[in-house]
C-alpha cells in the first residue's frame, strides 16, 4: 500500500460530532477532502446547513442531523437515522463540548453536570451505540475522542475551568482504557488534545490570555484553521492503523512548558 492510499479516506463514513463550526467543522474538512462521507451532529440546524453548504462547495459529501447529544435518550433514534443514511459508520470522531467558568469553591452544581453531560457522558454513550452497532460487528473502526491540553494539567490563575479539566482528563483515560477493551477487535481508539485555539468557546478566555498563552508556546502562535486537519487524517486513516490509545498534542509546544 502506497503512503497515498495509507491516507485515503474514500468510501468511509465519519460520523463527526459539533462538526458545525470551530475545531469540528476543521476537522470534518479534512476528512472531506481525503474522502470521506461525512456525517455531522450539532444542537443548531442554521449552522449545520451553513457548515454543510461550506462542504459541499469543497465538493464533500455530508448529511447533517440536528440532536442535542447531552440529552441521552436521543442517542440511538440518532445512530438510526445515520445508518438509514449511509449504512453504517466507520469512523467516529467525538468533538461536541462545553465549558463552563467560575472558581471551584463557587461551581454551580447545574453548571458542573452540564459539562459533564456533553463532554462525558454522551461520548460514552454515542461511542458505545456506534461500537456495538457498526464497528464491533465489522471487526474495525476508527474512534477518535477530542481532549485538550486541559485535561492533562492545571490551569493559569486566571481561568476557572475546573468541570471542563477534569472531564477533558477523563476523555484521556477513557481513550486509554477503551482502547485496551477494542483492540482485539481491530478498532483503534486515540486522542487528539488540542491546545489554544481560536473559536467561540475560548473567545471570552483567550480576551484575557493570549499574548500570555503566546508567550509561553515555543511556536509562538495560536492554533490555526488548519492545524487539526492533518492529525485528524491520520488517526481516521490506515496510516494509523499500529496506533491506539495515543494522545497527540497539538499546541505549539505549549504543554512542554508547563
Amino acid at each position: 500500500m502506497t503512503v497515498k492510499q495509507l491516507f485515503d479516506l474514500t468510501g468511509k463514513v465519519a460520523l463527526v460530532t459539533g462538526g458545525s463550526r470551530g475545531l469540528g467543522l476543521q476537522m470534518a474538512t479534512g476528512l472531506g477532502e481525503m474522502g470521506a462521507k461525512l456525517a455531522l451532529t450539532a444542537r443548531k440546524a442554521d449552522e449545520l446547513a451553513a457548515a454543510e453548504a461550506h462542504l459541499r462547495g469543497l465538493g464533500c459529501e455530508v448529511r447533517t442531523f440536528a440532536h442535542d447529544l447531552s440529552k441521552p435518550d436521543t442517542i440511538p433514534g440518532l445512530v438510526d437515522e445515520m445508518l438509514a443514511a449511509y449504512g453504517t459508520i466507520d469512523i467516529l470522531l467525538n468533538n461536541a463540548g462545553t465549558t463552563w467558568s467560575a472558581p471551584a469553591e463557587d461551581y454551580p452544581t447545574e453548571a458542573w453536570r452540564k459539562v459533564m453531560a456533553l463532554n462525558i457522558d454522551a461520548m460514552f454513550l454515542l461511542t458505545r451505540e456506534v461500537g456495538r452497532r457498526c464497528l464491533i460487528p465489522r471487526r474495525s473502526g476508527k474512534v477518535i475522542n477530542v481532549a485538550s491540553i486541559a485535561g492533562l494539567a492545571g490551569n493559569p490563575g486566571t481561568m476557572t475551568t475546573i468541570a471542563y479539566n477534569t472531564s477533558k482528563g477523563a476523555v484521556v483515560n477513557f481513550t486509554r482504557a477503551l482502547a485496551s477493551e477494542w483492540g482485539r477487535y481491530h478498532i483503534n481508539v486515540n486522542a487528539i488534545c488540542p491546545g489554544f485555539f481560536p473559536s467561540k468557546m475560548s473567545a471570552g478566555l483567550l480576551k484575557l490570555i493570549e499574548a500570555q498563552v503566546i508567550a509561553g508556546t515555543p511556536l509562538g502562535r495560536l492554533g490555526g484553521d488548519e492545524d487539526l486537519m492533518g492529525t485528524a487524517v491520520f488517526l481516521a486513516s490506515e496510516a494509523s492503523r499500529h496506533l491506539t490509545g495515543q494522545c497527540l498534542t497539538v499546541d505549539g509546544g505549549h504543554s512542554t512548558t508547563l
